[in-house]
């Protein structure tokens, strides 16, 4: 498995999805992978594949919702020239490419019930049939699918099959979100710090500052490893000084004072009121259970954070803060921080 498709984490719900991959793949049969954005599905379908028989063979893959319901079987099944507007010649479909190996078939709950129809007459009996053509084709694929989707529940409101998620649930595989992983944020946080800052050609490392880390932590990553990767290589990237610990995270970055906002009448933007700023959080705290302690803590990360944007100079430190000089030295003072501001 090459450098952009390990699996890096600790955590025992993490740990117990590879393995349950693991297991199955040397099987001949359908596998089900639930889980939401993000969180590595396709490298599960991935390692299904390498670890099986069929490791040598195509590994197919078609994103179910990339296109039109009026095409996806055509793309499933292929098609024979004039079957259909545009079809000029004969093209082989995703089943016949994937012949001997695996299919992946990524955002299956998108899927038509006429294409699902045809999708468990594939699975069931071996053979396709190309759109405009009468004579079936047998082919030999293993079938791995994916969604975020909750099926059982589409099966019973009757927005999916029930007799095709019968046969594709033989093993299902649940990835656990990574606000679930424990410990594994920070394992990811330093991987993708590390690559990111070899990218980038620095000489060592530096890491993460604790109040970096703990943004981290607390932020819920709706995203999941591909918000994480995302959001560390964004940090190192914007980092101005490999000598120091990243401590400026961006988990969106969107945020601005300056971001465009509803479309607003002529009237409105001649307004001299201005909008309130809104200044992008630090970190997310599900739960405070001493306020005084997380107020200094959120004071001194502000500190750290405008005294390395000014490069220590105290002075645009404290006109970037509406402070008077004397002002912020008592508060460097107060948190400790006289001797990093070079005071």
């Amino acid at each position: 498995m090459d450098r952009a498709t390990q699996f890096i984490g600790q955590s025992g719900a993490f740990l117990d999805a590879v393995e349950r991959a693991s297991r199955a793949a040397p099987m001949r049969r359908p596998v089900l992978v639930i889980g939401e954005r993000g969180t590595g599905k396709e490298l599960i379908a991935e390692r299904l594949h390498r670890l099986s028989p069929r490791w040598g063979e195509p590994l197919i893959t078609l994103n179910c919702a990339a296109l039109p319901e009026t095409l996806i079987e055509a793309e499933l099944f292929g098609h024979e020239a004039g079957a259909f507007t545009g079809a000029t010649r004969v093209r082989a479909g995703r089943f016949e490419e994937a012949d001997k190996g695996t299919l992946f078939l990524d955002e299956l709950a998108t899927l038509s019930m006429a294409a699902q129809e045809r999708l468990l007459r594939a699975i069931e009996y071996g053979e396709v049939t190309r759109i405009g053509s009468s004579r079936a084709l047998q082919v030999d694929v293993r079938i791995v699918a994916a969604t975020n989707e909750d099926l059982p529940r589409l099966a019973e409101e009757g927005r999916f099959r029930a007799d095709l998620l019968d046969r594709l649930s033989f093993e299902v595989i649940t990835l656990p979100p990574l606000r679930a992983r424990d410990g594994d944020i920070a394992v990811l946080a330093e991987y993708f710090g590390r690559r990111m800052a070899t990218e980038l050609a620095w000489e060592a490392w530096p890491g993460f500052t604790e109040a970096a880390m703990r943004a981290l932590e607390d932020y819920l990553w709706p995203g999941n490893v591909r918000e994480l990767r995302n959001v560390i290589e964004r940090a190192v990237y914007r980092w101005d000084d490999s000598q120091r610990p990243v401590d400026e995270i961006v988990f969106d970055p969107f945020d601005s004072p300056w971001k465009p906002g509803p479309a607003a009448s002529l009237q409105d933007a001649s307004n001299p009121v201005a909008l309130p700023m809104q200044m992008p959080a630090v970190s997310a705290h599900d739960a405070v259970s001493d306020l005084r302690g997380a107020v200094d803590a959120h004071e001194k990360a502000i500190l750290e954070h405008h005294l390395a944007r000014h490069r220590y100079n105290q002075r645009q430190t404290a006109k970037a803060l509406g402070l008077t000089y004397d002002q912020l030295r008592h508060c460097l003072k107060k948190h400790g921080l006289m001797d990093r501001s070079g005071g």
